[in-house]
Parts: C-alpha cells; structure tokens; sequence
C-alpha cells in the first residue's frame, strides 16, 4: 500500500477493504514509529483496538491505546481530549491513529465527525505529527469516502499512497454547518440573566421525565448551565432552552438557540491557556454531553446536546 508520509506533518485517510489490509498498514505504522523512538497513540473503536493491539505483541506496551468508542463518542471532544492532548505531553514527532468514523455511527454524529476531521489540518498545521486515519471503505457509503477525500490531504489504498485531488477541508467545514430545527412541540423555556437558575431547573426537570438516569442529571444542570449562560454573556443577554426526547436515538436532547454569532470554530475543542480568564465552559459541555452540535448563523447561534438514557 506504499510508503507513508514523512513530513513535519501529515494527515492521512487508510482506505481499507479487509481486516489484513487494515493491520497491515497500522501495525507498520505503529512500528516504524516505536522503531524511531516516536510516541505513539492507537484511538480506536473497541473492537479494532483488541485487534489491533493483540497483533502488535509486546510493542503494544511501547504504545498509548484509546478506545474511540468512549473517547470519542463525542467528536468534538476528540481534537482537544485526545490528539492534541497527546501531541502536546510529548517531546518532538508523534504518530497517531485515530478512527473517529464507523459504520454505526449516527447521522448527526457522522456530520460532528467529519467536521472534525476537517478541522485537524489547521490546529495540527506546523505541529510535528503523523495522523493516520482508517476508513472501512468496504462498509461505508461512497458519500463517506468522497469525504474522507476531501478532509485528508493524502490516500492510502490498495493502489499505494497518492494525494487527494479533492482536498477541501473548508467546504467540508461549511456543509457541516447545518440548521437545527427544533421538533414541533418540545417544550420551551425563555431565559436572561435572572432566570438562569430556572432554566437549569427546566432542563433537569424535563431530563428526568424523559428517563434519564438520576446520576447523569448533574451533568444535564452543568451543561443548561454553561450554554445558558454563555447566552447571556455572548449572545444577547438573552435565549430559548428546548428539552426533548429523541424517539430514533432513546437520547434526550437539549438545545441552546440566541442572537450571538459563534465563529470561533476551536472553542470548547481545545483547552485554552491558563492565564486566559473564561473560555472553558464549551470544553466542559463537549467533555460531559454524549454529543454535540453547533450551527454558526450571521446573527443565531444554536447549540444542541445529546444525553444518552
């Protein structure tokens, strides 16, 4: 499958059709890098790191495993919890493999994924890493491979290793950017800067009715209560709480609208310095929700968050 990319930086898409051609490209990735005194990290869905992990022997010890199914349940999470994470504890080159996209993914995860993936080229841009991302191009549907290409710079297949003509991080960017209508009838709340208590107290009350599990209702307070009031501070003073049940996941959902104008698409990704004052509500939201989705309007911000039952 030819050669990998050995420059400062590189980020490409592994797109596999069977079980050897995924094991053999990883297992020569993760020991070109071992072999080079480089960290290595291995993120990836549960079953295809016991796989992976069982063929790399004893290197697996010289390795940082993830599994994606946990970590990156939440795609947003992903950039800032687990690979700049890792590239930013270690010393010079760092090599990882992270498979954010499967088959059973759900639709809107599927859309939090591939924006992230998009998005690694410009907060990994002039780091010294190697991202290696694997595709199931024997189970996913064309629509996913098209972009893949248009989020990896570069290809592996059985052809070997070229560079993808489709490359367009930005469009993929952009057509992740989609409305979040809310379903006709879930109940609203209208919140300022007094009734933010409320408005925690509505979602959590909502929460429970729809079943959700009384240890997890802490997390449902936190999260109406970072998006609400990063409302009031960023967004007009002012916004709407919808709480819901989704019938096609079992998950209730949350959603946050305003009149603010979200454009700083690596807030709540990353961590922000530590003598920066606020700025970490967002990386909370995305560390505590099962998922997380923000449409960036011209004047509307929509952000909704779901909580699996």
């Amino acid at each position: 499958m030819g050669e990998l990319a050995t420059s400062e930086f590189s980020h490409e898409a592994l797109l596999y059709r069977d079980e050897d051609a995924y094991l053999n490209v990883i297992t020569a990735f993760v020991a070109g890098g071992v072999e080079n005194g480089e960290p290595v990290a291995l993120a990836l869905p549960t079953d295809r790191l016991v796989a992976v992990e069982r063929v790399l022997g004893d290197i697996a010890a010289e390795v940082t495993l993830v599994d994606m199914t946990e970590a990156g349940r939440n795609p947003p999470a992903i950039l800032g919890g687990v690979l700049r994470s890792f590239a930013d504890s270690r010393a010079g080159r760092v090599r990882i493999v992270g498979e954010p996209i499967w088959p059973e993914r759900s639709a809107a995860a599927y859309t939090a994924a591939v924006e992230h993936e998009a998005l690694i080229n410009e907060l990994f841009a002039g780091v010294p890493a190697m991202i290696l991302c694997p595709y199931d191009a024997s189970r996913l549907d064309r629509s996913v491979i098209d972009d893949a290409a248009a989020t990896h710079p570069d290809l592996i297949d059985e052809t070997g290793r070229y560079h993808s003509e489709a490359y367009d991080p930005h469009a993929v960017i952009d057509g992740c950017n989609r409305p979040l209508p809310v379903p006709a009838g879930a109940p609203a709340f209208r919140f300022d800067l007094h009734t933010l208590a409320e408005a925690r107290r509505f979602a959590t009350a909502h929460a429970e009715c729809h079943g959700i599990a009384r240890e997890r209702l802490k997390d449902v307070a936190s999260v109406a209560g970072e998006l609400t009031a990063n409302s009031v501070q960023h967004g007009g003073g002012s916004g709407t709480l919808w709480v819901w049940h989704e019938p096609s996941t079992g998950a209730v959902v949350c959603q946050v609208d305003d009149t603010g104008r979200h454009t700083d698409l690596f807030a709540g990704r990353v961590p922000v310095p530590p003598d920066q004052f606020g700025g970490r509500g967002l990386l909370l939201v995305n560390r505590i929700a099962d998922l997380v989705r923000t449409y960036r309007g011209a004047a509307h911000t929509a952000t909704r968050v779901w909580f699996a039952r």
